[in-house]
């Protein structure tokens, strides 16, 4: 039951975000590590975007992750600053739905996203690398990491750099 309440708000959320695909701001990929799955980055202001990741996981018993996180973006220093390399920042939350041999035993938890962003010139593409500290608060209270890599295609247009 968990599951498929979860999978309706995941599609939701992804028909309002692909809604938006039409203005160019929309990113949807790939991302490998820790979890690995599909990435999608919905840029609303300038340097701020809304990450969404919808993924498996790997760790202690295997299971479907979904995270949401609100990101800062900066341009990297001028000495390293290549064209469209963006550090972010960010807060967001996940819910990892796993089962143990005593049952259900999904985790809530708060993810501290820290990562590096690249977007290619002249193409719909950009490059991530992220590790993202967590909190988890339910069941109980535990520590871990994600961290992963990916890329991503924006419909209809790359961000532009100069509104970042």
């Amino acid at each position: 039951m968990k599951c498929r309440v979860l999978l309706v708000v995941v599609v939701a959320v992804l028909c309002v975000w692909l809604s938006e695909a039409v203005a160019g701001s929309l990113g949807a990929g790939i991302m490998v590590g820790e979890p690995t799955g599909l990435s999608f980055k919905q840029w609303v202001g300038r340097g701020h975007a809304m990450d969404l990741g919808v993924a498996w996981s790997f760790v202690d018993e295997a299971a479907l992750h979904v995270h949401a996180d609100y990101l800062f973006h900066r341009p990297g220093p001028p000495e390293i600053n290549m064209g469209g390399l963006l550090f972010y920042a960010g807060l967001g939350g996940r819910i990892k739905l796993e089962e143990d041999e005593h049952g259900a035993a999904d985790r809530i938890g708060v993810r501290l996203p820290l990562g590096v962003t690249y977007l290619f010139a002249q193409s719909h593409l950009d490059f991530f690398f992220e590790i993202a500290p967590l909190l988890d608060l339910a069941p109980a209270t535990d520590f871990g990491v994600n961290g992963a890599f990916g890329i991503r295609y924006y419909f209809g247009g790359r961000p532009h750099l100069r509104r970042i």
